[in-house]
């Protein structure tokens, strides 16, 4: 354990009598500030397409459900609320329940309902954080049905359902989902594998990564791809765990076998230790690595499958010449030969643009390194700092001066331009503003389970370590969380005259400081 984390059971810390039973509230504000939000964020937006939860209940909808978030950063506040405004569009009805959109606008390469897996990892990991389940049980049994549409691009569907079910315990969802991610699960082996060497594959479009350096627009450039590999690896790993919990335990231990094999080889084929990066093997090349480092090879950090002293990969996130950028990351590395900003050609590319949904899985895998390996080469202030940049990225500039809250599908990296958007504005575009509210990415879920370091297990415990760095803000609480059943709220006050509560860093369950500390430099364990 680091020195900086302190452990501390719930169970212990009430038996000593910390708290004694005290009532905390510190969400008083919290309906004020979402009707502020609401308010600004509705009286500048064109509803174009409207599905489940229009503007005008947007509101109502927003306080029943989503957690209360207070900092010093008030742009950084306003894209919290943003993001959940803008998620709640994408709950759509159907006569088979709910699901959750990427695209307002109906695009023929959707399935059924308008639904696209390659996000649905991104929706699961944002929406477990709704206090209410349903949505989410609902589109998991939805891709349990649609198996096919659940393959037309690369989607860890057993790890997402984990994730959900962290926050959401029910055995229902592990009972009524297991068969059925079992046979996505082999139809991904039968089809994408190759042998001898057993790495998985993928084209970069069925990755979600259009025009990569490494695969570009051909149909046949496939490749081997950390990518793939690394939600197989995920799903195997989360298939064990579910076979588990099922009793199940001959299945497990082939899923577990199945998993160790696949971060074997992800290890000995996708690392370029000259690169000291992971990177693409093109299917029907000679071996070689594809020249470039290219942002998705990071992924293998979400499922902590790199070797600790590989840590140094993360220098280049930070590096201008790497994917720094001022409205970074860049998708590509920016000293690479492929490397451009093109406005023209497929509105989506991979080789260097900043992608939502790319700075959210970058910025979640160095969350997930950050809590199991700790500092090293890349810091707590380098995923603030990089989660800052995002946050500010949502923003766009309209032709009468007035700065608004945006997400869209791309950004030019060094003007901030929603890059798509103005080649669909400007060529023959089928659908009026596609790209507006693109629901392809996280940011709440950084703020809950990295800035603020909420960390639900699926033994029901909840651990807590922010990554905030050490006397960046003097006060902020998170508020209205709701975790296996437990009301939780995390707040901090150096020195107690921002909310009247006492001085230093609380955490409440159910209304009830169960824990208090001088710092929030800790980790706890309720």
């Amino acid at each position: 354990m680091r020195k900086s984390a302190f452990v501390l059971c719930l169970g212990a810390l009430l038996l000593a009598g910390c708290g004694k039973g005290i009532v905390v509230k510190v969400d008083e504000s919290g309906d004020s500030l979402i009707s502020s939000y609401v308010s600004e964020f509705n009286s500048t937006d064109e509803e174009l397409y409207i599905q489940k939860y229009p503007n005008s209940a947007a509101e109502e909808f927003l306080k029943a459900n989503i957690p209360v978030f207070d900092c010093p950063d008030k742009e950084l506040e306003k894209t919290w609320y943003f993001r959940w405004w803008t998620f709640r569009k994408h709950i759509k009805t159907t006569p088979e329940g709910y699901v959750i959109t990427e695209f307002l606008p109906e695009v023929p390469w959707a399935g059924k309902y308008n639904a696209i897996c390659c996000p649905a990892a991104h929706h699961f990991n944002e929406g477990r954080w709704i206090k209410d389940p349903a949505y989410l049980n609902d589109y998991a049994a939805y891709w349990c049905r649609e198996k096919k549409d659940a393959r037309r691009y690369s989607f860890p569907a057993a790890h997402a359902f984990l994730q959900f079910y962290k926050v959401h315990p029910n055995m229902n969802l592990i009972k009524d989902s297991y068969e059925d991610l079992k046979l996505i699960y082999s139809a991904w082996e039968g089809d994408h594998r190759d042998e001898p060497d057993g790495l998985f594959w993928q084209g970069d479009g069925h990755d979600g990564m259009e025009v990569s350096i490494s695969g570009g627009m051909s149909p046949d450039a496939t490749g081997y791809r950390a990518t793939i590999n690394s939600y197989m690896y995920a799903d195997a790993v989360a298939l064990s765990t579910m076979a588990t919990m099922l009793g199940k335990n001959d299945e497990a231990e082939v899923y577990s076998k199945k998993a160790q094999q696949i971060k074997e080889l992800i290890n000995t084929k996708l690392w370029d230790e000259s690169a000291r990066f992971y990177k693409v093997i093109p299917r029907h090349g000679d071996g070689s690595f594809s020249p470039a480092r290219e942002e998705h090879g990071y992924t293998p950090w979400l499922y902590d499958i790199p070797k600790p002293e590989w840590a140094d990969a993360w220098k280049q996130l930070t590096d201008p010449e790497g994917f720094k950028a001022p409205y970074g990351p860049t998708t590509a590395e920016q000293r690479a030969e492929g490397f451009k900003v093109f406005y023209g050609g497929h509105e989506c590319q991979w080789n260097g643009p900043s992608w939502p949904f790319a700075t959210a899985q970058t910025l979640t895998a160095l969350e997930r390194h950050l809590h199991r390996q700790g500092e090293g080469p890349v810091t707590k202030k380098d995923y603030f700092e990089t989660l800052q940049t995002y946050s500010n990225n949502h923003r766009m500039t309209k032709p009468d001066g007035t700065k608004v809250c945006w997400i869209d599908e791309n950004q030019d990296p060094f003007t901030g331009e929603w890059l798509a958007r103005k080649l669909l504005l400007e060529g023959k575009n089928t659908y009026k503003e596609r790209g507006k509210d693109y629901n392809h990415s996280t940011f709440c879920d950084l703020i809950i389970s990295g800035l603020v370091g909420i960390q639900p297990q699926l033994d029901g415990s909840i651990v807590i370590e922010p990554l905030l760095p050490e006397g960046e803000w003097d006060w902020f609480s998170l508020s209205k969380v709701y975790v296996a059943g437990k009301e939780i709220s995390v707040i901090y006050d150096k020195d107690g005259s921002h909310y009247g509560k006492g001085k230093g860093f609380f955490v409440l369950v159910d209304g009830k400081k169960a824990f208090q500390a001088d710092s929030y430099a800790i980790k706890t364990v309720i």
